[in-house]
């Protein structure tokens, strides 16, 4: 089984912080996949030497409920996440549509169900581990904010009131999504269970959030959402950020780095074996219309963060 525990003091030596200045830079349209989710997590380890110490106890708690609770079901068999959207505008296309914001939810609902349009692409390979996560999601509210701000980076400065950004509302039983112009061709990023419920959620560029509107391609199916969440729910990226690294799941298989556009099947791996890459896993780097599966094992993970005493439990409310 893959598996790595977070020591604080080599993530202090190893982790190295990166400014927000750094982050803001003239805008484009991504022409490939970049998630800041584990950026963001080096930071805020750098900035919270104890929140490594929490993610420690998250992942031994996960690897015990995954290995006693093979079986596991969630009541009733699913989970509703309320949302809240923040949305951060200057401009009249910042200032996304309703219809665009329902959008991402419809297929954050598909792609956590598996009635995903593209659910049956999976290659027979992988057909005995794709899951249906069983999570929903509805949207609880919209808030809108006007700024001066072209972009904000990473420093999580749209999550706070003093920075001009908006505070996250009922961090502990809604999950809260930032929408605004990010910057330096980064997507979005996600705060993993065991951060600050100041800070905690969701952050997607204008551009790439849902399918309509503003929605830009290659990444204009909502995907990125889903990636996002993903990391929300305790989900690595599918290369453990690292050559031939781990993801903390059993069941996907060792990927040399991360993938991009739409890679021919089968890929394979440069790693140990050689396996056939899952480049269709929701959580490695490929175009929105080249990922389309969640893995049983990540849906164990995501399935101990809900559970009673797991990191997100108050959710289950």
């Amino acid at each position: 089984m893959k598996k790595i525990l977070l020591s604080a003091s080599l993530l202090a030596m190893l982790f190295s912080c990166q400014s927000e200045d750094s982050k803001i830079v003239a805008e484009n349209n991504a022409a490939e996949r970049h998630c800041a989710s584990d950026e963001v997590l080096k930071r805020q380890l750098q900035e919270d030497p104890e929140m490594a110490l929490r993610m420690n106890k998250i992942e031994e708690f996960t690897e015990n409920f995954t290995k006693n609770n093979p079986n596991y079901r969630l009541v009733n068999g699913k989970i509703e996440i309320p949302v809240v959207v923040n949305v951060l505008y200057r401009t009249t296309a910042e200032n996304i549509s309703l219809a665009q914001i329902q959008s991402q939810i419809d297929v954050l609902n598909k792609d956590f169900n598996a009635t995903n349009s593209d659910y049956g692409q999976v290659p027979a390979l992988f057909s005995g581990v794709k899951a249906n996560v069983g999570i929903s999601f509805v949207l609880d509210q919209v808030i809108r904010k006007s700024t001066t701000k072209t972009s904000w980076g990473t420093a999580d400065a749209m999550k706070k009131t003093n920075r001009g950004g908006l505070a996250p509302t009922s961090p502990t039983t809604k999950m809260n999504l930032w929408v605004c112009t990010i910057g330096g061709g980064i997507l979005g990023y996600a705060q993993f269970p065991g951060g600050s419920s100041a800070t905690d959620g969701v952050v997607i560029d204008s551009k790439y959030l849902g399918t309509t509107g503003t929605a830009t391609a290659p990444f204009n199916l909502g995907r990125t959402g889903t990636h996002e969440v993903g990391h929300w729910m305790n989900l690595r990226h599918i290369w453990g950020d690292a050559t031939c690294g781990s993801d903390l799941v059993a069941d996907t298989p060792t990927h040399n780095t991360a993938n991009y556009g739409v890679p021919t099947y089968p890929h394979l791996s440069t790693c140990s074996g050689t396996p056939v890459e899952m480049t269709m896993n929701y959580m490695d780097y490929t175009d929105d219309r080249g990922m389309y599966m969640f893995s049983l094992g990540q849906k164990a993970r995501m399935d101990a963060v809900f559970a009673v005493g797991g990191s997100r439990a108050s959710f289950r409310n």
